[in-house]
């Protein structure tokens, strides 16, 4: 890419103002600046344009320079780049791979001094400008490869942040962090040479269990969700750590952060009841969590069933996650459903049920929409059931 050419006043005025627009109906028109390769501005109005709700900052500051979508597709998002930013604390970082630069640029707001390594030398060559763009002046770019990176400056850091990519060979296979470049457990022994702590970002695709296998010194891990979505798992590793380590969930939703913590492994038990008055739905970081039992104990609530991971009180409480007053409990049985649910409309849900929800949808002719939420899931008794429900929140 010719970034000085992109960065003209006229062709900048035109990725703004095209920003938005459809680019297979754009690609159709005539290049108004027959001078420069047409799918270079047209990438550039398509990254912004998937920047607006992910990266407001990027999108809203003048003059940046923008990668290949997918870069804009894989990168942290503000929201979550924020929170990362939060656990880390010193005065040095290194990000091993710093791709568009987002954590980084938030990590620079709490570390005096932000090394970024990037092995695409046009990406690094993009994230510097960037940075002169966003007034960020606490982040050094170098570009090549992380590992010799490291070992050619040899110094000692706070933290060292890292967010493995898989090989393009391991396409199709389980997820494990053996299969990413960096390859992140054959070199944590090297890390701890250059840093006592590690902050790893993976997929949500990664299993924990199988995460922990391969990682040592685990202190905590982080289960990051927006809007009900993970988005990523943070994996924070210190050196020589052996002690319990802590998993911690958080959902962004609608500006509204739900967090809750618990101890691997814990010793805590359930208790189990048929349905009382409100039902509680986890949300999407505590369901990656496998933190069922320890969510029942907390917050003193009586579990569904075993598998079923829908909790109940008498009382309300404040919790993250979904809050239901429950209006009526059915059997699921043919008079139960043709008298209650057939050909009305409903919100749908299965939780430890053996039909999905189109089959259901489809049998009982339940058109979907409206103020009613259905659970059809199995209670204590292992009985079928299904709640009909009024939401008390989002």
């Amino acid at each position: 890419m010719d970034f000085f050419e992109i960065l003209k006043p006229e062709i900048q005025e035109y990725i703004y103002e095209m920003t938005g627009t459809t680019i297979s109906k754009l690609a159709l028109k005539k290049n108004p600046f027959p001078e420069i390769d047409f799918k270079i501005i047209l990438n550039q109005i398509e990254a912004r344009s998937k920047s607006k709700d992910k990266l407001p900052s990027w999108y809203a500051a003048k003059n940046i320079l923008f990668p290949a979508k997918i870069s804009i597709e894989q990168t942290s998002s503000e929201t979550t780049a924020l929170y990362k930013s939060e656990i880390v604390f010193g005065e040095t970082i290194i990000d091993l791979s710093g791709g568009f630069g987002v954590d980084d640029f938030y990590f620079s707001k709490k570390i005096n001094q932000v090394i970024h390594c990037e092995i695409n030398t046009e990406l690094s060559t993009i994230v510097a400008h960037n940075c002169i763009q966003l007034n960020t002046n606490n982040i050094t770019c170098y570009k090549g490869d992380s590992t010799e990176i490291i070992k050619n400056l040899n110094l000692n850091f706070d933290w060292i942040y890292i967010d493995p990519s898989r090989r393009n060979d391991a396409k199709g296979k389980v997820f494990m962090l053996k299969d990413c470049l960096p390859n992140v457990p054959l070199l944590q022994d090297f890390y701890f040479q250059y840093s006592n702590n590690i902050l790893i970002k993976t997929a949500p695709i990664l299993d924990i269990t199988a995460g922990l296998t391969e990682l040592k010194n685990v202190k905590k891990i982080h289960i990051v969700a927006v809007d009900n979505e993970v988005k990523e798992l943070l994996w924070e590793i210190e050196n020589l750590y052996q002690k319990e380590i802590t998993i911690k969930t958080v959902n962004f939703n609608n500006h509204k952060r739900e967090s809750f913590e618990f101890l691997l492994n814990s010793e805590n038990h359930s208790n189990f009841s048929l349905p009382k008055k409100y039902l509680y739905e986890p949300n999407a970081a505590i369901m990656k969590s496998g933190g069922f039992t320890d969510v029942g104990t907390h917050y003193q609530f009586d579990k569904l069933h075993q598998h079923s991971h829908l909790y109940t009180s008498d009382d309300i409480v404040d919790f993250p996650g979904r809050i239901f007053q429950i209006e009526k409990n059915l059997s699921y049985a043919k008079k139960e459903m043709s008298t209650n649910l057939q050909n009305q409309k409903a919100n749908v849900t299965t939780r430890n049920f053996p039909d999905s929800v189109e089959n259901i949808r489809k049998k009982w002719k339940i058109k979907e929409g409206g103020n009613q939420y259905c659970f059809f899931t199995t209670d204590k008794n292992d009985n079928k059931i299904v709640l009909i429900c009024t939401k008390i929140n989002s």
